[in-house]
């Protein structure tokens, strides 16, 4: 025991050097750091008088626009980067809708597909860009059936869509033009679409067929049909509590410029890859 403490003292006199050297320094230091002290003083006393001198009522108001500012830009930056790349392909089965997401995919009909029971779905790159230099962000592409039975698939998707493209028949649309135009005026009125302003491609598919009607007549017939539907289905949309959204305006002849989201309408082929116009609406709403 005698012997522990000796070493405790023989220790304590070796550390009593360094324990005046480290006083020292941080006398030093302490000196050094005194005109840093006196400079900020100075730096702030200005400042804090002018704060006392602005009323309470204006300094609290500064405050809350300070904070209103950093979190609506806060809000802005998190919406560009939870910004939806989602593009969901729809229309009467036999439209074509499969055949152009292959040719979207990886530009190859497929031979022209079979209906589809199920939504193709995948994420990628358009095929019309595989070539181009610099980042391209994927899109995602979704085409929902268009049997009636499987319409109600779509509500899955509509939600986080970007745009919509609506797929119609060109050559066979005259015997299909009823039908065309309620599912078309089922998504034109629904909240999910309404809300979000989700713009909506009418694409007008099998243009290059001789047969094929050009989209200034389908956009004036569609029209014409949706009309109809306004008057016939008005007193259903004011007591149907999921759909409270109506088309055009009262007293006026519909028109798809009164839509409140962007309605455009294109020709296309599928089968000939002549998709240009839908390529185009599809970059506009997912930014490379």
């Amino acid at each position: 025991m005698e012997q522990w403490k000796e070493q405790l003292e023989q220790l304590k006199i070796q550390l009593e050097p360094w324990k005046n050297q480290a006083k020292d320094q941080l006398e030093q230091l302490k000196i050094q750091a005194e005109p840093w002290k006196n400079q900020v003083e100075q730096w702030l006393h200005p400042a804090i008088e002018y704060l006392n001198e602005i009323p309470p009522i204006q300094l609290y108001a500064a405050i809350a626009v300070l904070l209103v500012t950093t979190l609506v830009l806060f809000s802005v930056r998190l919406f560009r980067r939870t910004k939806s790349n989602t593009i969901v392909l729809t229309g009467l089965s036999g439209s074509g809708k499969t055949v152009l997401y292959y040719v979207l995919r990886d530009g190859s009909s497929h031979h022209g597909t079979v209906t589809s029971m199920e939504p193709n779905e995948g994420t990628f790159v358009l095929n019309s860009e595989n070539n181009k230099k610099g980042k391209i962000k994927p899109v995602h592409l979704v085409d929902v059936p268009g049997h009636s039975r499987l319409r109600p698939k779509l509500d899955d998707f509509l939600p986080q869509a970007a745009g919509i493209v609506f797929v119609v028949d060109a050559v066979e649309f005259l015997p299909n033009c009823s039908s065309v135009s309620e599912y078309l005026y089922d998504i034109l009125t629904r909240a999910s679409v309404v809300k979000k302003k989700i713009p909506v491609l009418i694409c007008c598919n099998k243009s290059d067929k001789v047969t094929a009607h050009t989209k200034d007549f389908i956009r004036k017939q569609l029209e014409k049909e949706i009309e109809k539907l306004r008057a016939s289905r008005s007193a259903i949309s004011a007591a149907d509590i999921s759909n409270d959204f109506t088309l055009g305006v009262p007293g006026e002849v519909f028109a798809f410029s009164q839509c409140r989201n962007v309605v455009t309408i294109v020709e296309a082929s599928g089968l000939k890859g002549e998709i240009a116009e839908v390529e185009q609406f599809i970059r506009e709403r997912v930014k490379p």
